[in-house]
């Protein structure tokens, strides 16, 4: 599942937890899904701490996630929410996470709920089961719905953000994903979703750029090609998330 470098940020990070009796800590995503790539891929992590998280909780998490950022060249990729057996059912609910180098608050969405039941690697105490309950279809494929209307086709609207490798990256993996997921109930690896991508109309040449950051070598992009790709993505994005909304939307609602 990880390489020497991962493994030892992945060691440092349950060691400095311990002093908070975790009572589950579980890697998602590729680290758990079998298509992490070392320095490129993120580090996502759940961890449940015991009722309530307090204060002196949240400034440990913090000066913890801080000093591994500090010493550990793959800490800024670590990603974790921190749960509690009392509210790790409440999907609805947003946690305690350290992401982007920095505290925020979010929900544990039901695609991740989806993926912890499905492939989530345990790191530390019991099992995703015993805590999470299982995400009914009708809740997950509407969520993959919303999250394509609500947050990735405004954001199409928005050409400045598309000259950003971020962007590109994450807005066609995961229009790819959501279709497979809609489409046949499956969730797949992002190595999987580049696969698809070129049969869902995606330009050949985007998907490309996509796979060399990710596989094999990762050069910056020239300004003109930046903006290039920005303007093929956004052509091949809005349409397709429309026609998804408009195919998917319907059959969600109860």
């Amino acid at each position: 599942m990880t390489d020497e470098v991962t493994a030892r940020l992945l060691d440092r990070f349950l060691t400095g937890l311990r002093a908070l009796d975790p009572v589950a800590v579980w890697a998602h995503g590729s680290l758990a899904g079998g298509d992490y790539q070392e320095g490129r891929s993120d580090l996502d992590l759940i961890a449940v701490l015991e009722d309530p998280v307090r204060l002196g909780t949240v400034r440990a998490l913090i000066r913890l996630h801080r000093r591994l950022r500090a010493e550990e060249p793959l800490a800024a990729r670590l990603h974790c929410s921190y749960l509690t057996p009392g509210t790790a059912a409440d999907a609805e609910r947003s946690y305690i996470t350290w992401a982007h180098n920095g505290p925020l608050r979010r929900p544990v969405t039901p695609v991740t709920r989806r993926e912890l039941h499905a492939f989530g690697h345990v790191l530390h105490g019991v099992p995703p089961a015993d805590l999470l309950p299982a995400v009914p279809e009708g809740e997950l494929r509407a969520f993959v719905v919303r999250d394509q209307k609500e947050f990735w086709r405004p954001a199409v609207d928005k050409a400045g953000l598309w000259t950003q490798d971020v962007w590109v990256d994450l807005g066609t993996v995961t229009f790819a994903r959501a279709k497979a997921t809609l489409r046949d109930g499956r969730l797949i690896s992002k190595g999987e979703a580049l696969g698809l991508l070129p049969g869902l109309g995606a330009p050949v040449e985007v998907v490309d750029d996509i796979r060399s950051r990710r596989y094999g070598s990762a050069v910056p992009p020239t300004p003109g090609w930046a903006r290039r790709r920005a303007e093929l993505t956004r052509d091949f994005l809005g349409p397709a998330i429309d026609g998804l909304v408009a195919a998917y939307e319907g059959s969600t609602r109860g």
